[in-house]
């Protein structure tokens, strides 16, 4: 399917898939605020992905996808784990201690920066100028949303070390992105990586939480397995499948569109329920966002 036709998103078959994991994805930023605080972020991780990773090998089977990737797979996989699925998370979790949900959104919302910066140094790809200005103007806008949340935040508050966890998670998560583009992953299936890749990444979860957060938190709150299930499941499991059959129809271009209403999700899911404070200077900084953002987009080719 051409990905140069306009009324590509407007297709059902397109639309819904494209709308569903807008919404899950844009919920789970507020999902995870469940997931930490008396539970050490670390085990909340591993619980996510201890069962995210049965689920996933059993979509790779149902879709007839083989398991066997091969040496080279398996330690791609080792790698995707480690980046994507142990510190991209745990950043991620301990980011949201400090920041609300929707602010740490619009920040991965700059995940494709570091994408297409790591893509130019190790895959060869060009950056165009239009791609640079639109970056710029999206970091202003993000700037404005981080000094709105540093104004709000207490004496004392670490929304400097929020930003930095943040930034640590955006440039794990973009290094395992890029690294599955290369030569090996392009010859696998996306399933069987991202089971593999799981496996692996739940395993270094389980030795990072023992090591940093000693035995295992088993929480008898309700609401923390169901957000873990909500997470795990829907957030990884049922996501990932869709959001790459899209890709598949009208092209990661088109298809990385759905950062901007994952962001928007986001932020609303935050405002009236994290009862998120906006100011002239956070709502002129996530427009400034979005359009840079969506400036950005535009330039990228298919």
């Amino acid at each position: 399917m051409s990905e140069n036709n306009p009324h590509t998103l407007l297709r059902p078959q397109i639309a819904l898939p494209f709308v569903v994991v807008a919404l899950i994805w844009g919920s789970t930023w507020y999902v995870i605020t469940g997931q930490i605080g008396d539970v050490p972020a670390s085990w909340s991780v591993t619980w996510r992905f201890a069962l995210a990773t049965p689920a996933m090998f059993t979509v790779a089977l149902v879709m007839r996808k083989s398991l066997k990737i091969g040496r080279a797979g398996h330690l791609l996989a080792m790698f995707i784990g480690l980046t994507q699925f142990c510190l991209n998370f745990n950043f991620v979790y301990r980011a949201e201690l400090h920041l609300t949900s929707g602010v740490v959104a619009v920040m991965f919302g700059l995940l494709m920066v570091p994408n297409v910066l790591f893509a130019r140094i190790f895959l060869g790809q060009q950056v165009t100028l239009r791609f640079v200005l639109g970056s710029c103007v999206a970091i202003a806008g993000i700037g404005m949303l981080l000094l709105h949340e540093a104004r709000l935040s207490p004496v004392g508050g670490n929304v400097g070390l929020g930003i930095l966890l943040a930034i640590g998670g955006i440039l794990a998560a973009s290094i395992a992105n890029v690294i599955q583009a290369g030569e090996t992953g392009a010859k696998l299936s996306m399933p069987s990586l991202l089971a593999w890749s799981m496996l692996y990444g739940t395993i270094i979860d389980f030795g990072l939480a023992w090591f940093t957060a000693g035995l295992p938190v088993f929480p008898d709150r309700w609401q923390y397995w169901a957000g873990i299930a909500w997470l795990g499941l829907a957030g990884s499991v049922v996501t990932f499948p869709l959001y790459y059959t899209i890709v598949r129809q009208i092209g990661a271009g088109r298809a990385a569109y759905n950062s901007i209403l994952v962001i928007i999700v986001a932020m609303l899911i935050s405002t009236f329920i994290e009862g998120y404070q906006w100011s002239w200077l956070s709502g002129g900084g996530a427009v400034l966002a979005l359009f840079g953002l969506v400036l950005a987009l535009r330039a990228r080719k298919t």
